[in-house]
């Protein structure tokens, strides 16, 4: 049993680890926070938004973890969609950016003729962590 609970553990600190240094990586290589402060002329605001990130990712995995539901009020609901529908749609904007990452990647370790590989690889990745997460954990 305890192997089995030490196994779990990995398996949750490798995958927060992972999205963790995606999503560092995600704000580092794009630059979106300098981006967004040039956009908006808020230069000197900088150091706001890193920790608007910070908190709202730290909040966002301890209410994740919690699992309590609490009810808002239908107004207060309409800031938090836009702000929502605001990130993805920069998210997505940033993504297509992302995938010029690839083929500089590929052709820095020295398999640029196999990118196919590469991509492919990250995608079977996902599609098996998302059946493990599905098969296991959604019963």
């Amino acid at each position: 049993m305890t192997i089995k609970i030490l196994f779990i553990v990995f398996i949750g600190l490798s995958s927060g680890l992972a999205v963790g240094s995606g999503f560092v990586a995600f704000l580092t290589v794009l630059g979106i926070i300098p981006r967004l402060t040039q956009l908006t002329k808020t230069m000197k605001f900088i150091h706001f938004y890193e920790w608007s990130v910070v908190l709202g990712a730290v909040t966002g995995g301890w209410f994740t973890l919690n699992l309590k539901s609490f009810d808002l009020w239908e107004y207060l609901l309409l800031p938090i969609g836009l702000a929502s529908g605001i990130f993805v749609g920069m998210l997505a904007a940033a993504l297509t950016e992302v995938l010029n990452v690839f083929p500089i990647l590929a052709k820095r370790i020295g398999i640029a003729n196999k990118i196919v590989i590469l991509v492919m690889a990250i995608v079977f990745g996902k599609i098996a962590g998302s059946l493990f997460q599905w098969i296991y954990f959604v019963k």
